[in-house]
């Protein structure tokens, strides 16, 4: 099966009916979209875009009319409070109510609406007599809706999780009486759309709950309220609250606009605002109060009574502008929902279609159905990818390399815990083992013991395009499957446009110029290698330290050196320095990729660091601890990989230098001698079945994660002759893989299961392998960038986008050695 005609726009219009809006949606596109031209942008659940109309018609509004505070009484204040109330009743249209039956608090997001009911819900802690309020909440829900135990706990609330299949199987027959006695109030809270796998939830629930008909309702007496967390469907769906009386529904706007961020709202059913009561009262929430006594009355509107001090009123009236625009492009909310479920479906399709070359899977989809409707499933995919032995790739890869090719999408568990473990398999248990080996919520640490810890999640909004799809499956396609590229058949036999299977699956044509069949002389001669990477290594002659290379400052080229002293933190004066923006930031090649031209040179007999460019004079900084330059040094503060590290400024001569060469504001800063980061705790990732190494307490310079990084020759040669017969492009030098120490005798990917060696008289602790970044794309001699080098290693290495390894050792202050170019090398293997 031909999957370039399976992926053609045809297959699509099989598979789903309705694509764009009304009018040329490609044009509509490049109008109010122009600055995503050559993006993929594929995080929309997280927060979609907003249109260039939005912002030009908001600009002209607050550039023509004089907006005051609402709560004066000024013409301009006036026009601020009539607009703000016009936007009140806009919310409502579009949700389908009125001011009749529901109130609209504005607030800074959804998570802030949430906490505004945790915080005010008439909660009734347990007696003698009485059973005590309970929160209960879907465990497919957000960390915002979980976090609300956080503030019931201490009032004696009790907090019941609720699986999606309880509430069904454990529900009762029937509606129940009436419990006219009981009057404890009890909270419910679910989504109306998961934002980990886009399953829609039934709005139906709604009254379920409140019929006590369904659990946990039906086996708890007292009355029923319900909080439907409504951010995620809203993106992208219409809802109904004249079907849906939900008493409580936070939201965030910019999930639907894209613009104004910092805004959202609840909505409040107004029979059930009476719930709610108020403790602390900011300006504009008063009828009268008193400032000498205990006295307050609560204003009577409930949206003056719950928004505390001034709203934000201009994002307010820009929410007018957001759905002029929605409504203009789109039609409705449900043009929407149609054109992005498409979206999603198609790309459901073809990647629970896609076969490695040897007709393993290449996902794990992580969804209830099969994207059959779009009642039931929204604009989320979410997955893992996996190599050809059915190995899941860290999601920290697949980002890494997603990144490359400008595809943006979302990594992680997506603040929704209970769905991850959910569909991920991971027990209680190997979450707390799982935080006690260092990986917490939004780091990169994406396979612990070979298990994932995290997903991929790509999800569509209303400007999405069937190109992005394409991008996207060609993007994963091209880096994670092994040729040839296969078709599951029995997942297509639904398509009408599927040509007749034939008994050998086809491969995938070239997208984009990129793919090709892998059976090179160099690939074949490779797997030797691969068949050699996980067995026994054991020390070995006849490998030898052929490079040293210092980076003195961060990112900055490097200063090849034939004998360089050794110190507690590696290589001496190894990232002792870095360049930050205006702002304080570290710039590294990712952001500014010129900073590779910059050559500084360390000359020990004059205690000076040289910086050095083309066009540019030479000037100089000194290396030691001078007492004068310290004491007139401004003390500030920087983040490396996440560290804080203090620091002190090298001067205004330093700076202006940088500022002319790099075309920005830059500073040069050095870390503050004395002050060390300690090195994190690393759980490599070592083949399966071996021990993990914990890796020495070391202590770090300006460095991201380790003293050293190594690289053999073997491994570049191999990459090199890959990506020339791959890409037909020439050979790139060793520098760009940006290693301290290169070494030669070894086999292509040996050092990957090394555990220590030994060069010279030092001993190394090989503290796990280095992922790689768009960094290898950049020429070090040019500083333009290519991706090929980054494709090619993720294509060799099955999504594992892993080159080099780190190395530490453990040393007192006063250590001192000396590496030397040409010294033995001595190894270790893990297995050893």
């Amino acid at each position: 099966m031909n999957f370039h005609n399976v992926s053609s726009f045809e297959t699509f219009q099989q598979l789903w009916s309705q694509y764009g809006y009304e009018g040329n949606f490609g044009e509509m596109i490049q109008q109010e979209f122009p600055r995503i031209k050559g993006i993929t942008y594929l995080d929309h659940a997280a927060a979609t875009l907003y249109p260039e109309s939005l912002l030009r018609n908001f600009f002209r509004d607050i550039s023509t009319n004089v907006y005051g505070n609402p709560h004066s009484h000024s013409p301009s204040s006036r026009l601020t409070h009539d607009t703000v109330e016009q936007v009140r009743s806009r919310v409502l249209q579009h949700f389908n109510t009125t001011s009749k039956d529901y109130s609209v608090i504005f607030t800074s997001g959804c998570t802030a609406a949430l906490k505004l009911v945790a915080e005010t819900f008439r909660w009734r802690p347990q007696t003698e007599g009485e059973a005590g309020s309970h929160l209960c909440y879907l465990t497919d829900s957000h960390t915002s809706v979980v976090g609300m135990r956080g503030l019931t706990s201490t009032l004696g609330v009790a907090a019941l999780p609720v699986s999606s299949q309880e509430l069904k199987t454990r529900a009762k027959d029937g509606i129940q009486e009436e419990d006219v006695i009981c009057q404890t109030p009890h909270l419910f809270c679910y989504p109306a759309q998961s934002n980990f796998s886009g399953r829609k939830y039934p709005l139906s629930h709604v009254e379920g709950i409140r019929a006590r008909r369904l659990y946990p309702a039906c086996d708890l007496q007292g009355r029923w309220f319900v909080l439907l967390d409504a951010a995620s469907y809203v993106t992208c769906s219409s809802l109904n609250l004249q079907d849906c009386p939900a008493d409580f529904i936070p939201i965030s706007f910019y999930k639907i606009f894209g613009f104004p961020t910092g805004l959202g709202a609840l909505l409040v059913r107004n029979d059930a605002a009476g719930i709610l009561r108020k403790t602390y009262f900011g300006g504009g929430t008063a009828a009268a109060y008193l400032s000498g006594e205990n006295y307050y009355v609560p204003a009577e509107n409930i949206s003056d009574r719950f928004e505390d001090g001034t709203v934000s009123f201009l994002d307010i009236i820009a929410l007018n502008h957001g759905f002029e625009s929605l409504y203009r492009i789109t039609g409705n909310m449900h043009n929407i929902q149609q054109h992005t479920f498409g979206l999603a479906r198609y790309t459901y399709t073809l990647l629970s279609s896609l076969c490695h070359g040897n007709g393993r899977p290449v996902a794990q989809i992580y969804a209830e159905g099969q994207f059959e409707s779009p009642i039931t499933q929204g604009a989320i995919l979410n997955f893992n990818l996996l190599d050809s032995s059915g190995q899941i790739v860290g999601y920290s890869q697949v980002d890494r390399m997603a990144s490359l090719f400008n595809i943006h999408l979302r990594t992680g568990c997506f603040c929704n815990t209970g769905a991850c473990q959910a569909f991920l398999g991971i027990t209680d248990q190997q979450m707390k083992r799982n935080l006690q080996a260092g990986h917490v919520c939004g780091d990169g640490v994406d396979l612990v013991d070979g298990q994932p810890t995290g997903s991929v999640r790509v999800s569509f909004g209303y400007m999405s395009t069937f190109e992005d799809c394409q991008k996207f499956l060609s993007f994963v396609a091209e880096c994670f499957v092994m040729k040839p590229v296969t078709v599951n058949r029995a997942r297509l036999q639904e398509l009408k446009a599927a040509r007749e299977s034939s008994d050998r699956p086809d491969e995938l044509p070239p997208v984009n110029g990129f793919i090709k069949e892998r059976q090179t002389g160099v690939e074949k001669s490779s797997s030797k290698a691969s068949q050699q990477e996980f067995g026994h290594v054991g020390p070995s002659h006849g490998k030898t330290l052929t490079n040293i290379y210092v980076y003195p400052v961060k990112s900055c080229a490097a200063f090849e050196v034939h004998d360089w002293p050794v110190g507690p933190l590696g290589l001496l004066y190894d990232r002792g320095w870095m360049v930050v923006n205006g702002n304080g930031v570290c710039l590294s090649q990712k952001r500014e990729s010129r900073l590779c031209l910059i050559r500084p040179q360390v000359h020990l007999p004059s205690n000076k660091l040289f910086l050095q460019a083309s066009g540019m004079d030479t000037i100089s900084v000194p290396l030691e601890d001078d007492v004068s330059f310290h004491t007139s040094s401004q003390m500030c503060h920087s983040k490396v990989c996440g560290d804080r590290v203090e620091t002190f400024d090298c001067g205004d001569e330093a700076a202006a230098w940088l500022s002319l060469f790099l075309g920005q504001p830059c500073r040069l800063i050095r870390q503050r001698p004395g002050l060390t980061r300690e090195m994190k705790k690393r759980r490599p990732l070592t083949p399966p079945g071996l021990p993990l190494l914990a890796a020495a307490s070391s202590f770090l310079s300006l460095v991201n994660e380790a003293q050293y990084l190594m690289i053999s020759r073997a491994s570049v040669e191999l990459i090199q002759n890959l990506m020339s017969n791959r890409f037909e492009c020439e050979m790139f030098a060793i520098k760009r893989f940006r290693a301290n120490l290169v070494i030669a005798g070894a086999e292509p990917f040996e050092e990957d299961n090394w555990s220590h060696l030994i060069i010279g008289n030092t001993r190394f602790t090989v503290a796990g392998p280095c992922g790689r970044c768009q960094m290898i794309g950049i020429d070090q001699d040019t500083g333009t960038r290519t991706k090929e080098p980054l494709v090619t290693l993720s294509a060799h290495r099955s999504g594992k986008v892993t080159f080099g390894v780190y190395l530490t050792h453990q040393a007192p202050e006063d250590f001192v050695s000396v590496l030397s170019v040409g010294s033995v090398v001595q190894m270790e293997s893990h297995d050893h």
